[in-house]
């Protein structure tokens, strides 16, 4: 594909400390989305590691590789923010940048969202057989329990990184840290429909968490707060007629 067309898919995936695992995830999503119009966009959140490096060496190698890199660590929203802003396809397809989502569902997750009418906004993964500690899948478990009660949201896996969502849309929503936990809810607010399918998991093989189950509690309640309050400022105008 060259430089001046537009793919049909960009897949986003934001990094930081993943060296090890960045360069063979490119490889995996290259192997993946394979004879498809696509790019792939790295975003280094200020790596203090060789991931940048590993990463800009494959470029030559890789037409469809493009790698950002952030002067300050931001975070990972602002990571995927970074990476869809920059994106050229209607559709955006995120990735965790640890390796744990197995890129050989994302081109099916794209295939479901271009395939689904307009008022669907987002087809989110739901990790089926998730490979992490049981103290984190019962975090995540009330998590999600509390956050579907509170915000009346349909996802059972938020916070699954593998999902697939129009960019123009992502781009209306109200950004604030830690929105990629929030996207479901934030989509039905602005009046659009989310569906879900079953996706792979597969443990860490480098690298370390940068999230803990305390960061993720303390985080979560302000944001929950933020989000209800987002929720009840929302007004729907229905269709819109132009003259």
């Amino acid at each position: 594909m060259s430089a001046d067309q537009i793919p049909d898919v960009s897949v986003v995936i934001p990094v930081h400390d993943e060296a090890g695992a960045a360069g063979q995830l490119a490889k995996d999503i290259a192997a993946a989305f394979q004879g498809r119009s696509y790019e792939m966009i790295f975003v280094d959140d200020a790596s203090r590691d060789t991931t940048l490096a590993e990463l800009r060496a494959l470029m030559p190698e890789m037409p469809t590789l493009r790698v950002l890199a952030h002067a300050t660590n931001a975070g990972q929203s602002r990571a995927v923010r970074t990476g869809v802003l920059a994106a050229r396809a209607p559709i955006v397809v995120t990735l965790d940048g640890d390796g744990q989502n197995p890129p050989h569902d994302a081109p099916r997750l794209a295939d479901a969202l271009m395939a689904a009418p307009a008022n669907v906004g987002l087809v989110g993964g739901v990790r089926a057989r998730r490979q992490d500690s049981g103290a984190k899948r019962q975090a995540s478990l009330w998590a999600n329990r509390i956050r579907k009660k509170l915000l009346n949201d349909d996802a059972d896996d938020t916070g699954c990184g593998l999902k697939a969502f129009r960019r123009d849309l992502f781009l209306r929503l109200p950004y604030f840290d830690h929105i990629h936990r929030y996207l479901p809810a934030l989509m039905i607010r602005e009046g659009f429909e989310n569906r879900y399918l079953d996706v792979d998991h597969r443990h860490r093989e480098t690298g370390r968490s940068k999230y803990t189950n305390w960061g993720r509690l303390v985080a979560s309640f302000s944001d929950l707060l933020g989000v209800m309050w987002l929720k009840t400022r929302s007004r729907q105008p229905g269709p819109v007629s132009e003259f």
